[in-house]
C-alpha cells in the first residue's frame, strides 16, 4: 500500500482513512475467499515519515545531534501512520502482525545487509498476516538511512520467493508522464528488464514529498528483482479504485494496470 495512496502527501501527518478502511475491507475479503492465500503486507510511509525525513537529510545520513533527534522523529512519524494501519486492519477482522523494520536493520550505504526477517516467516507459519512499512535504517557508511517498503519487499523476496508482488498506489501503473498532471499521458501495459532504456525515458520521481525515489525507484527495483528471480510477477495497481486490490489478491489481473515480468 503505496504512501501516496494512504495519505495525503501533500500535507504533513495526514492519513487517508476512508482508503485504508476500504483497501483493510478489501483484504480481508480475499482472504476469506482464499483462505490459502499466504501474504505479506507492507505499507509505505507517505507523508508522515517523508516529511520529517526530509527536513533531518536522514536518507543521505544525518549530521550532529539534532541530525540524529529528526532520526529518531522520522521513526516514531513512520511508526504512528503504522499504528493507524494496523488498527484499522485489526478492526476489519485481519489477523495483522506489525514488525517494525528499524528495530533489526543494519545498511551499508544505503543498502540493507542484515535486517532479522524470520520472524514474517514464523508469523506466516502460524496464519499471521506480516506487516512491514518504509522505516528509518542504522547505517554504516551513511549513519543514517531510510527504507522503503520495496526494498524490504525485495530482501524479503529473494529468501522467500513469492509468486506475486502488488504495489498499489495511487495511479493505474508506469504511464509516458506525470498522469496527475497530463491528460495526455498513456499507460505502459507490460515491461521487461530488456526493455529498461524504453521505460526509462518515462520514469519520473514521485507526486509530492518522497525521499525514497517514488515510482522511478520502484520500477527500478523491480526490474532488477525480476532479472534475479524471473518467477516473480510484479502487478503495479492503482489502489484507488474500489475493488482491485482484492481481485488482485485473488489473482484476477486489472484491466488498467503495469506488469512487470522477466519475459
Amino acid at each position: 500500500m503505496g504512501g501516496s495512496l494512504i495519505t495525503d502527501k501533500a500535507r504533513e501527518a495526514t492519513a487517508r482513512l476512508e482508503v485504508i478502511e476500504r483497501l483493510a475491507g478489501e483484504i480481508k475479503g480475499a482472504l476469506e475467499a482464499r483462505p490459502s492465500l499466504r501474504l505479506v503486507l507492507g505499507h509505505g510511509s507517505g507523508s508522515f515519515g517523508h516529511f520529517a525525513g526530509r527536513r533531518y537529510g536522514v536518507r543521505e545520513g544525518v549530521k550532529g545531534p539534532e541530525g540524529w533527534k529528526g532520526f529518531a522523529e522520522t521513526a516514531a512519524a513512520a511508526a504512528r501512520l503504522n499504528r493507524i494501519v494496523t488498527d484499522v486492519l485489526l478492526a476489519k477482522g485481519v489477523p495483522v502482525l506489525s514488525l517494525q523494520p528499524s528495530a533489526s536493520l543494519l545498511c551499508h550505504d544505503g543498502s540493507i545487509v542484515r535486517w532479522v526477517w524470520e520472524p514474517v516467516k514464523v508469523a506466516l507459519e502460524k496464519g499471521l498476516v506480516p506487516l512491514v512499512y518504509g522505516d528509518v535504517a542504522l547505517d554504516e557508511v551513511r549513519g543514517t538511512t531510510i527504507v522503503s517498503t520495496e526494498e524490504l519487499f525485495c530482501y524479503l523476496a529473494e529468501r522467500m520467493r513469492p509468486r506475486r508482488i502488488l504495489l498499489a498506489g495511487e495511479v493505474e501503473g508506469v504511464f509516458t508522464s506525470d498522469p496527475l498532471k497530463d491528460p495526455a499521458a498513456r499507460l505502459v501495459p507490460k515491461t521487461t528488464p530488456a526493455e529498461v532504456g524504453k521505460i526509462q525515458e518515462f520514469l519520473s520521481g514521485s507526486y509530492g514529498i518522497d525521499v525514497t525515489g517514488g515510482m522511478a525507484q520502484k520500477v527500478r527495483l523491480m526490474l532488477r528483482l525480476v532479472q534475479k528471480l524471473p518467477d516473480i510477477t510484479v502487478l503495479i495497481i492503482s489502489g484507488q479504485k474500489p475493488g482491485n486490490v482484492r481481485d488482485a489478491l485473488l489473482s484476477l489481473q486489472p484491466l488498467r494496470c503495469t506488469v512487470i515480468s522477466s519475459i
